[in-house]
């Protein structure tokens, strides 16, 4: 009996043991296959075979015209094992003579103490006989890769944005389209043996070629913008400063910066703050830029007419606790029409016209303008601006929000706005990226509210506030703003000079606005912003050939449009088989004449053209070829 339990208390020991044993190896099976399988597989992969991304080149960036924004070029990344190297000072001492610009002290220094793969120096340009001397060293490796380059340097840098080291976009368009710019990478699988050495070689996932990008953006009319803007900046003493064009049918931004700005070839010589669009980014008050939509609503309402008048209590209106004041605190205006106020930007005027108006009125409004939205446009980054979404307010906000206080937009929401005005009453999305496709509009206000809106801001800049925007033989429609600045610590201190304006009598429409932020001295739009406006206003007007619907005052010559000179002669042909004279042409006009006598022509620049080689006059042969210089027309 005592042998019996004996074996069965041993069989049941036995039988437990098992049991435990195979709950251990389910347990740790379960833990290998399940738990820990992810890590598991990144280990053995890593010891017996890598994976490599390698994508292709990326895609260019070109303006609306072709023009390279940003494109790529040939550079050279060198890296080292250190414990492979037998020598390594002697090696490093080779490295610094074959290329003097890495120092050998740097080299030391960067790779003491690492035993590992070590970069010594990445996307440098060498010449073919320095790539062949790094190859002939023992350990030193050399890779060939694509570097990011700007050939306009701060020319659209704000737009575009830059990339990183591995060429992945990290701020701007770059950013924004770095899938499509960048494409998909082909996968490289490689095998290695116990040495860690590559023994097969495997592809898969073949990848898809980098897309390019046009944008809408016109490079001539940006660096023309931009120069005018840096100088406006500089002159007045001023923070910063920001310029917008766009066209009024589609929708397209034709030039867009802010200043300072910076080179992305040279990103470590900037500041950070200047490497975003404020433009599109950051909002601010407009000023007096938002009466024209306080106007617009009370038209639109059939409210009020350009003709009704509103007593503008001598300069000094009391709102609630507070004293509504002028712009100008020596204008003591009485009594103004619509018109008037408008002209005149007076905001006591401005407020009594919103007390009419009533916030709801005004708030409907200025959400058809798409005030407190974002736009749209293709920049990361966009703010939506400030807006009092309130159904209703104290007469003071109120009273604040219709001349451009107690709301804040961006630039780019302006821009848009006004367009908005030119077009006819239709908004249109305003776009960086070149699509040639129908562009959709909306009708936010009646063409009738819009004519007699220009009507108004014309009269602001042919005898209103806005004269320093005057172009001889052009008719400009626009409007001046003197806003208080909102300071960091959420109070007001200095002051935003802004102009926004458009030509009316041209073909090819187009909306601008220029604002200055806190400049020293006089600080008043039509001072600061307005003759920025009509600097970049005579270049494009004259790029475009916008002449047709010229309207001449009576007082004025029609030879008297001496706003651009352009040398010129009022005869082209020099007689059968010679050269005719191409000087003061534009390149089409260029190439008609040069069709018409049956000459061979080469272009250089742009504009129109200066110099012509052989001059003309010069007898036409078989292999003749005129080279005509293009420049810039000057401007005064």
């Amino acid at each position: 009996m005592k042998i019996d339990k004996f074996r069965k208390h041993k069989i049941i020991t036995i039988f437990c043991a098992f049991i435990v044993m195979f709950v251990l190896v389910v347990g740790k099976a379960f833990k290998v296959q399940v738990i820990d399988r992810k890590e598991l597989i990144t280990r053995s992969e890593s010891q017996t075979y890598r994976k490599i991304k390698v994508y292709p080149k990326r895609g260019n960036i070109y303006d609306r015209n072709g023009n390279p924004l940003a494109i790529n070029i040939q550079t050279y990344s060198i890296f080292t094992i250190p414990k492979k190297l037998k020598s390594e000072k002697n090696t490093y001492r080779k490295i610094s003579q074959i290329i003097p610009k890495l120092n050998y002290k740097d080299i030391v220094k960067k790779i003491s103490g690492r035993k590992r793969f070590t970069w010594i120096a990445r996307k440098i340009s060498l010449s073919k006989e320095q790539v062949e001397s790094i190859k002939s060293l023992k350990g030193v490796y050399i890779d060939s890769v694509p570097k990011r380059l700007y050939p306009n340097h701060e020319i659209a840098a704000q737009i575009l944005g830059f990339v990183g080291i591995d060429n992945t976009g990290l701020s701007g368009i770059e950013y924004l389209y770095d899938e499509m710019l960048r494409g998909e990478p082909k996968i490289v699988k490689y095998f290695k043996d116990a040495k860690g050495r590559p023994v097969k070689f495997e592809s898969y996932n073949p990848g898809n070629e980098a897309k390019d990008l046009k944008l809408t953006i016109d490079k001539d009319l940006q660096a023309v913008a931009e120069k005018h803007l840096k100088e406006a900046v500089v002159e007045h003493e001023a923070l910063s400063g920001g310029v917008g064009i766009i066209d009024v049918e589609t929708g397209e931004v034709l030039a867009m910066a802010n200043y300072p700005t910076f080179d992305p070839n040279h990103l470590r010589s900037t500041s950070s703050k200047y490497r975003k669009l404020s433009f599109v980014t950051d909002p601010f008050e407009p000023g007096s830029t938002m009466k024209a939509f306080t106007v617009s609503s009370v038209l639109e309402n059939k409210i009020a007419t350009p003709e009704t008048s509103y007593f503008c209590e001598r300069g000094s209106f009391k709102v609630d606790d507070h004293i509504i004041s002028e712009a100008d605190s020596k204008k003591k205006h009485e009594w103004l029409t619509v018109k008037e106020i408008i002209k005149y930007s007076s905001n006591i005027g401005t407020t009594k016209i919103a007390f009419d108006l009533t916030y709801p009125k005004l708030k409907k409004t200025l959400e058809n303008f798409n005030f407190g939205e974002k736009t749209g446009v293709e920049i990361p980054g966009e703010s939506r601006g400030i807006f009092n979404s309130n159904e209703n307010v104290t007469p003071l906000t109120l009273s604040n929000i219709s001349f451009g206080q107690g709301i804040a937009t961006t630039g780019i929401q302006m821009l848009t706005a006004y367009a908005a005005i030119a077009n006819g009453g239709k908004l249109v999305r305003p776009t960086i990226i070149k699509n040639d496709s129908k562009k959709e509009s909306k009708q936010i206000i009646s063409e009738d509210t819009a004519q007699k809106m220009e009507k108004m801001l014309l009269s602001v800049v042919e005898d209103g506030t806005g004269s320093a925007a005057q172009l001889s033989m052009f008719k400009i429609a626009g409007k001046t703003s003197t806003a208080q600045r909102v300071d960091e610590k959420g109070g007001y201190s200095g002051h935003v000079g802004g102009f926004i304006g458009y030509p009316v009598n041209v073909d090819k429409k187009f909306v601008m606005y220029v604002y200055i932020d806190n400049p020293k001295g006089s600080y008043y739009g039509n001072v600061v912003a307005a003759p920025v406006f009509n600097k970049i206003s005579q270049y494009l007007l004259y790029k475009n050939k916008d002449f047709s619907k010229i309207e001449v005052a009576e007082h004025e010559d029609a030879n008297n449009f001496d706003t651009v000179k352009i040398k010129h002669s009022s005869v082209r042909s020099r007689g059968k088989g010679k050269v005719p004279n191409f000087i003061g042409l534009d390149k089409f006009s260029s190439k008609r004449l040069a069709d018409k006598y049956g000459v061979s022509i080469n272009s250089k620049g742009i504009g129109v053209v200066v110099e012509q080689l052989p001059p003309s006059g010069e007898t036409i042969s078989e292999n003749t070829k005129v080279l005509l210089k293009f420049s810039p027309p000057s401007y005064e």
